[in-house]
């Protein structure tokens, strides 16, 4: 896919990023851009919005999260290797006891087979009605006082699965009403042929009793455990937001500083120096001073742009990537008089937010350079190539008639562009051209993790 956007005119302003000039290239155009506080606004801007780390908060509360829902998992699952080994314990004691002969024998055995399907169904951790866990339950308790008068093994054993059961994942309500027929059952089953039947139903009584109570406290250690485990959740939750809206509210109040102070303090100046430009004009100056009070009237311009731009980061809005590059090339050739073609070849792919916003920059940084550099007559043509491995990007200018070309430079544009290149694994390279300036940068393009877009704009929040 090919796609040329071309550009050129009147007025309106782009984003002027510092400038510098790399090592070893001596050309006055490799000096670039503008200097002062609004470049340094533009870095928070973008720092802030790329910030994307937890919070200490945060992430110290999902530390301790870790552990208690490790063990809620452990407490879910452990339920059903116990019942197994339990039911296997079970009919080992029934065969050392002897199995009873004819039918009895038999009824023993599928008394153990019920029982064991019963608890695997009602203790699983994938079950969860109660409709079907509590009366699985109360039947693994009756197999148990079945086996209990079948046989003479310990066929309670059962019922103490069953009782802890619904101590475990029935409400205590619930189980303790759920309990009463095992009970019954098993203490019924055991002084059947007991010597002393009032005193066996007392023992087993209070035998269920004490297991009873001891799982319901640890049940009730599991329900304050989740507890704690949603308290800790919403603890840093409720951080987290508290956080977001005292960072929103302080990039807020940067916003509207730099509007009520850069922001118009740049306007007055454009206005003072387009009123200097008429004025030279018409006392007949030199065109040299014409010259350099027009082209300092265009960088204001610009400046205004990115005052504009950094207000915009400052209050949220998505950081700028390659989709933004037909509005940066229109709106900067408007500002700045300068044509500007933009020709994009290949199918565009995603790519991660601050690789984007490199490239973004990077184009921003070279514009503005021939803006302040290259004088009257210069054209500048943008091409951006999506390959398979990467993403291609050249800003070449034809260069100018150089007036305006000796404005002053903080020496930190070309630098920084290299640095950025440097940072997500691509190259960038910078020189002459003809008789113009060529800079050049390659990327690679790995597509973003699930989300990033996304947890971009929430980190604009903080």
């Amino acid at each position: 896919m090919k796609e040329i956007i071309s550009a050129a005119a009147p007025t309106w302003p782009l984003c002027c990023p510092e400038g510098a000039v790399v090592p070893g290239l001596e050309s006055p155009r490799a000096a670039a851009v503008s200097e002062g506080g609004l470049c340094a606004a533009s870095a928070t801007a973008e720092s802030a919005q790329l910030g994307g780390v937890l919070s200490d908060r945060r992430a110290d509360s999902l530390i301790r999260l870790l552990p208690a829902l490790a063990a809620n998992r452990d407490i879910r699952w452990w339920l059903v290797p116990l019942a197994v080994i339990t039911m296997a314990g079970l009919g080992a004691g029934i065969l050392a006891a002897g199995l009873p002969a004819g039918a009895a024998g038999a009824t023993t055995v599928a008394l153990l087979a019920v029982a064991a399907g019963l608890s695997a169904i009602a203790l699983s951790g994938r079950i969860r009605d109660l409709r079907v866990v509590v009366p699985a339950l109360i039947g693994v308790g009756l197999c148990g006082a079945g086996m209990e008068l079948q046989s003479d093994g310990p066929g309670f054993v059962a019922g103490y699965v069953a009782l802890a059961g619904l101590a475990l994942r029935v409400p205590r309500r619930t189980a303790l009403i759920a309990a009463s027929p095992v009970v019954a059952a098993v203490a019924a089953a055991e002084a059947h042929e007991s010597a002393n039947p009032a005193s066996t139903s007392l023992a087993v009584l209070l035998g269920f009793g004490f297991l009873f109570i001891t799982s319901a406290f640890a049940a009730i250690s599991l329900d304050a455990r989740r507890h704690a485990e949603a308290l800790l959740a919403q603890e840093a939750a409720t951080g987290e937001a508290r956080e977001r809206a005292a960072a929103l509210a302080e990039r807020s109040r940067l916003a509207r500083d730099l509007h009520d102070v850069l922001a118009h303090s740049l306007a007055a100046l454009s206005v003072q120096l387009e009123g200097a430009r008429l004025l030279a004009v018409t006392a007949g100056a030199g065109a040299s001073l014409v010259d350099q009070i027009t082209s300092a009237h265009r960088l204001t311009r610009i400046g205004m742009l990115n005052a504009r731009r950094v207000l915009q980061m400052l209050r949220g809005e998505e950081a700028p990537g390659p989709e933004s590059l037909p509005d940066l090339v229109s709106e900067t050739a408007a500002m700045s008089g300068i044509p500007i073609t933009l020709q994009v070849e290949g199918t565009p792919r995603q790519m991660a937010a601050e690789a984007g916003l490199t490239l973004y920059r990077t184009v921003q940084e070279a514009l503005t350079n021939v803006a302040k550099h290259a004088g009257r007559g210069a054209q500048v043509a943008v091409r951006l190539r999506w390959a398979r491995g990467g993403v291609e990007l050249s800003i070449v200018d034809s260069g100018g008639d150089g007036v305006g070309a000796g404005l002053p430079s903080s020496r930190f544009g070309l630098t920084g562009m290299a640095e950025r290149a440097a940072l997500h694994g691509g190259h960038l390279d910078v020189g002459p051209s003809g008789a113009g300036f060529a800079i050049r940068l390659r990327l690679p393009v790995s597509s973003p993790q699930p989300g990033q877009r996304g947890s971009l704009a929430q980190e604009q929040q903080k």
